[in-house]
């Protein structure tokens, strides 16, 4: 009967790292059990919910199985045991063909969504559950949004009334008017978007040459502007060439799908981009995961596909957009040397925040041209919309035709075009406006961290405040915005399940009066919501 029972557990095991494997694209040797999947395998929530529906097929659980059951990959096969062995999951695995045990295992099955408080609830339990109604979970996730909604703690999308500047004015939904709010939630890092002469840019090249090209940059598209922007950028980045795509989200898809297939292996660090991580999927490539800006875990991975056929290329964030930290190039840059990868990285936050002249992360270490690809999106500093990558010119031409997310997609407006060459021109003649970031960036940094709060290992315009439980950071994201501040409040799928935070984006026209009272408004928020180390 024991023998019976072991059998029924390894096969049991066998089919679940199966569909693990397929899914994921990892080698069963590389599946760490007790690993978190999204943070330690990066195992995003798409993938995630492909894993559960195809388990869920399988298996056919009575009580549907959900992405927030389980966080590691030998939880979910115990899940699949203890079910699998009860009275009812025996007759399943006899449906099977496998061998079961004839006496049930006692356990606790995890509710599903609608079955648990509103408060244990986190994004993730709506990813995927498993149902044949593939809108069963928009509906459960729609109770979930209108009572987060009532409590003032979704407050996603509320719209501006005014520019975006150190202050703006914002609809607040909640409290069904509109108020001003310290601005602490964008990208307009140097204060670009609104310069009067990047608008006054904007508005002759649109008299000029109208609204939109209705065109993609190889058909009928491309427009002068389009070609000295590129020509602007590979100078400023002191590289050969430039690509301009439509948005920095298009340019990482693109780039990692052109660049690699199925042969080939990305290895990518665990909290980069959703955008590079799509990349990743999208390219069919192997995705090889190492721990967050560990280099001794970055190595281990190369060493463990030094032998596979194909190229290897390396991908990370320069700024790491929900953490602030920096990536550790030099090292990464001697590993991919020794390793003979290559190296992209995504300079999206990086861009007019670090470097003497605010070029982006290669700059900061003085590592021009040691890097392959240096990507980056034209909507945060450069105050536009768009992303480019700037490279060797051989590079840059062959992904004008291979890259399908430039080739058959229309391109950014030349009036766009118009007013980022104007950001170049602005970034280039007041490099003061950089310095004035970082300043504020330190002073607000320095400041949260004597207070008691945890920025992590924030070395950027972007300061984290990290919580942890979802339900707390939602509670104190509403008492901040009710004080005046308006920031983001991340949770899954921004970050893993447990990592929830308050995001702050520190512009270079915050005065110091804007970051004394952000900081005040913070340490009263932390004592309503009784944040451990604040007290009443």
């Amino acid at each position: 009967m024991t023998d019976n029972k072991n059998t029924a557990i390894e096969q049991i095991h066998a089919l679940v790292i199966d569909v693990v494997t397929e899914q994921t694209c990892y080698a069963e040797s590389d599946l760490i059990l007790d690993a978190p999947m999204e943070e330690g395998l990066g195992i995003d929530s798409i993938i995630l919910a492909s894993i559960v529906s195809e388990i869920q097929k399988l298996f056919m659980f009575e009580t549907r199985l959900n992405t927030g059951s389980f966080n590691t990959i030998q939880a979910l096969l115990d899940i699949c045991h203890n079910a699998m062995l009860s009275d009812a999951g025996v007759q399943k695995l006899a449906q099977l063909g496998l061998a079961a045990a004839p006496q049930a295992v006692c356990v606790s099955s995890q509710p599903e969504p609608e079955q648990r408080s509103t408060q244990a609830q986190t994004m993730r339990d709506f990813v995927a559950d498993g149902s044949p109604d593939l809108f069963s979970k928009v509906r459960k996730f729609d109770q979930f949004y209108k009572n987060q909604a009532e409590q003032g703690n979704f407050w996603y999308g509320m719209p501006l009334s005014s520019r975006c500047e150190n202050r703006a004015t914002i609809y607040d939904g909640y409290q069904k008017k509109e108020r001003e709010f310290l601005m602490f939630a964008s990208n307009n890092y140097l204060g670009l978007a609104n310069d009067p002469r990047v608008i006054k840019a904007i508005c002759d090249a649109t008299q000029k040459y109208g609204a939109t090209n209705t065109g993609c940059r190889l058909i009928g598209g491309t427009n002068h502007l389009h070609l000295e922007l590129e020509a602007r950028l590979a100078a400023f980045k002191g590289r050969e060439a430039c690509i301009v795509f439509p948005s920095g989200y298009s340019a990482n898809l693109g780039t990692i799908s052109a660049l690699t297939g199925p042969k080939d292996t990305v290895i990518s660090d665990v909290y980069n981009h959703m955008s590079i991580q799509d990349g990743c999927k999208l390219s069919g490539a192997k995705r090889r995961i190492y721990k967050h800006n560990d280099m001794d875990s970055l190595e281990e991975v190369l060493k463990g596909c030094s032998e596979s056929e194909g190229g290897k290329l390396i991908v990370a964030d320069g700024v790491f957009s929900m953490h602030g930290n920096i990536v550790k190039l030099p090292e990464m840059v001697r590993l991919a040397r020794k390793y003979q990868a290559r190296i992209l990285i995504d300079d999206a936050h990086s861009t007019g925040v670090l470097g003497a002249t605010g070029s982006g992360t290669a700059e900061h270490f003085n590592l021009k041209h040691e890097v392959d690809l240096e990507l980056g999106t034209m909507s945060k500093t450069l105050a536009g919309m768009g992303g480019f990558v700037c490279g060797d010119k051989e590079v840059i031409e062959y992904l004008r035709f291979y890259a399908n997310s430039y080739v058959f997609a229309a391109t950014i407006p030349a009036n766009i075009a118009a007013g980022l060459i104007q950001c170049i021109d602005i970034i280039e003649k007041e490099p003061e406006r950089i310095s004035r970031l970082r300043q504020n960036a330190d002073y607000l940094r320095s400041a949260l961290q004597e207070c008691g709060f945890n920025t992590g290992d924030s070395e950027s315009a972007v300061i984290p405040v990290v919580i942890g439980d979802e339900a707390v950071a939602m509670a104190m994201g509403h008492q901040v915005r009710q004080q005046g501040m308006f920031c983001q409040t991340v949770v899954f799928p921004g970050v893993a399940v447990g990592d929830a935070r308050l995001r702050i984006s520190v512009l270079a026209q915050h005065t110091k009066e804007d970051l004394d009272s952000a900081i005040e408004i913070l340490v009263n928020s932390a004592k309503t919501v009784k944040l451990p180390g604040f007290v009443a």
